[in-house]
């Protein structure tokens, strides 16, 4: 089966492109070795199928971060047939410098002139034919979000496949460069190694550490005295080099688009260079990123739980019963029937319950995502961010841990040094994630029914700010040395479309009910056979097993105001998954008062005080088990790991205590 593979800039439309091409016959995993998340689907065409590989967005394949080698190796090693690269068409020329290096390595490219109609408005022309005939590819206009000119790309993506085509450019880099890079290959030449010899030589010169690595421990060439010779004298000079190298390909460029791409003289004044001159204010931004997150909190709550919260609540109920009566009905054993009423309904059931409040969140963070915002969001918080020690591109991360932590860890890869991904790793876990939302849910429908929406927004803003603290305690102590710079290109303004949206949100709702299926399922039957044991034992008391347990770790959450054993094993349970812990509320609620309603119930054990220090708790505490996971292949390291699990539950439990401990002091119950 023939490989095509997509690969260009952050917000070049390549993800769109390979959404329109693959539709529903995709999967995610990882590259082999690698955290960075790989994604691959089937394409039918002219009855071939074809496997379609979506490599990480870059602007370069140096060797900065994880992503780019990701990128570079596959095309390098894997050696797809073709390599779509997705070109944004409004800013053509940073965007060829991709598609340089892309020649360099001999790949056969097919140019996907994307974002088209936006360069017409912005008054850009091209003259196709010149430009294909000077880059030597394929070029193919299309808008992805319409799905307009894909046919014609992949028709000659496929007419490439069987093709001998050399894309290689006539690219000189000056006499001195192109000597050392003949040098170079002479001495690398027959040495079986993974990449190209020319591509290996442009690289050293470049000062690529990864590739000097690689030549360097290479048995057949670091006994040459004369390559190990070469290597020194290219210390010296790396930088030099490198400088030259880029300029020539940005010389390259130039020629290529001067008669090819017509600009206009003075830059058009776009919709979303009105918008951004409010929305991205020194002064504004950051107040109105504020407001916008209130108002969808808001509406999440409003909307979820007036006009579908109910729906749901009662729609488990009657399917609960409708069990139940059933299991009576064939006269099944009393424990199978307690199993699924008592554990699994009550349990789970207390979690998929509050679905469709997070189908509304997810609709619009998918909203915000889709029209171009949330690059801004990112954008105004730079200079926070940069005040704090912590590069700007975190917050990208940061942003991606309100869906999961796990792939808001996975996003610090992104990060060009050492000090930043360890940074964004640590206090990612402080950004309120979708599984923490039926906690909040459970606990404001209890006690603050009437502000749901500003409760929702101070636990998730409290999250930034514990995060922003650790990220500049963390560089001022663990990690001192200088942040690297924040370079971001924001993306116009776009009508959100309806697929994208709702695709954003099935991907994050698909993966909370498979949690729910599979991890919390899991923790709710484990927990329920604690909970009936031993024998003889009022089930899920005090004296079962898990209410033992519970009894055992109350006492360390009496300071911060809630010291019930169910409240205990609860956070407890969260640590397997952080929806375990209203799913055993759920459970050890129905066993304790069947029957009754667990808003009902939470009412009973807790005040609007420990209501407050709980879910504070259960923001700032110990991330679940697939984030500490993540964290230590992330880091490499368990000791990063063991470090994550117990300073978070160290904030968290003094985040609840100071806030019990003061209200208890103003008076507050």
């Amino acid at each position: 089966m023939a490989t095509i593979a997509l690969v260009g800039n952050p917000n070049s439309g390549k993800t769109t492109i390979f959404n329109a091409l693959t539709g529903a016959n995709q999967h995610v995993g990882n590259w082999p070795g690698v955290t960075v998340e790989k994604k691959e689907g089937k394409l039918n065409f002219n009855k071939k199928t074809f496997n379609i590989v979506d490599l990480p967005g870059t602007y370069s394949l140096g060797a900065f971060s994880e992503d780019e080698i990701v990128a570079r190796d596959y095309i390098l090693k894997d050696r797809p047939d073709v390599v779509i690269n997705v070109v944004d068409a409004t800013n053509i020329e940073r965007n060829l410098y991709l598609t340089t290096q892309l020649l360099e390595m001999g790949a056969k490219v097919v140019i996907a002139l994307n974002m088209f109609d936006e360069a017409k408005e912005k008054k850009i022309t091209f003259d196709l034919d010149s430009l294909s005939k000077k880059l030597g590819v394929p070029v193919i206009p299309t808008v992805a979000s319409k799905r307009k000119g894909l046919d014609q790309l992949i028709k000659n993506s496929v007419a490439l496949i069987d093709q001998e085509v050399n894309f290689a450019p006539h690219l000189s880099y000056g006499e001195n460069i192109d000597q050392e890079i003949n040098k170079l290959k002479g001495l690398l030449s027959d040495k079986n190694l993974d990449y190209p010899s020319q591509w290996i030589a442009i690289k050293l010169l470049e000062g690529d550490q990864y590739i000097y690595d690689l030549v360097a421990n290479h048995k057949g060439l670091n006994t040459s005295d004369e390559f190990i010779s070469a290597l020194q004298q290219l210390k010296t000079r790396a930088k030099d080099y490198e400088l030259d190298i880029v300029n020539k390909r940005y010389e390259f460029i130039s020629n290529i688009t001067e008669l090819s791409v017509t600009t206009p003289e003075v830059m058009v004044v776009t919709k979303s260079d009105k918008i951004d001159k409010v929305f991205t204010n020194k002064w504004l931004g950051m107040p109105i990123f504020a407001l916008i997150m209130l108002l969808v909190f808001q509406l999440t709550f409003t909307v979820g739980e007036e006009l579908l919260g109910g729906v749901m609540a009662r729609v488990i109920e009657a399917l609960g019963e409708t069990i139940e009566n059933y299991l009576i009905t064939i006269k099944s054993p009393a424990w199978l029937i307690a199993f699924i009423s008592e554990g699994i309904i009550s349990g789970v059931g207390a979690v998929v319950e509050f679905v469709p409040l997070i189908v509304v969140l997810y609709m619009l963070m998918g909203l915000l995502e889709d029209s171009g915002y949330m690059a801004r969001a990112a954008y105004v918080m730079d200079s926070l961010m940069r005040a704090l020690g912590l590069q700007g591109k975190t917050f990208i991360s940061m942003i991606v841990g309100f869906g999961c932590n796990v792939p808001g860890i996975m996003a610090t890869r992104t990060l060009e040094n050492k000090k930043d991904r360890l940074i964004a790793t640590l206090i990612n876990p402080f950004m309120s994630c979708g599984a923490r939302l039926p906690i909040y849910l459970v606990f404001i429908a209890a006690f603050f029914p009437k502000h749901g929406g500003l409760v929702l927004f101070f636990l998730y803003l409290l999250g930034i700010l514990v995060a922003l603290l650790m990220g500049k305690i963390f560089s001022e102590t663990l990690f001192k040395g200088e942040s690297s710079y924040f370079i971001m290109e924001l993306p116009p303004y776009r009508r959100p479309t309806v697929r994208n949206v709702l695709r954003n949100m099935w991907d994050n709702v698909s993966g909370f009910l498979k949690r729910a299926g599979t991890t919390i399922f899991a923790v709710v039957t484990i927990l329920w056979i604690l909970a009936v044991l031993p024998f003889g034992v009022e089930p899920y008391s005090a004296n079962s097993i898990l209410g033992q347990i519970g009894l055992w770790l109350a006492p360390i959450f009496k300071p911060a105001g809630f010291d019930s054993w169910q409240a205990a094993v609860g956070l407890f349970a969260g640590i397997a998954a952080k929806e375990g812990v209203i799913a055993t509320l759920g459970m050890v609620c129905a066993g304790v008062e069947e029957g009754t309603a667990l808003v009902t119930a939470i009412q009973s054990a807790f005040t609007p005080l420990t209501a407050v220090s709980f879910m504070i708790m259960t923001l700032l505490y110990t991330p679940c088990a697939a984030v500490i996971g993540t964290v230590r292949k992330e880091t490499n390291s368990y000791k990063w790991a063991l470090f994550t699990a117990l300073y978070t539950f160290a904030i968290g439990w003094l985040g609840a205590v100071l806030v019990f401990q003061i209200g208890s002091l103003l008076g507050f119950s």
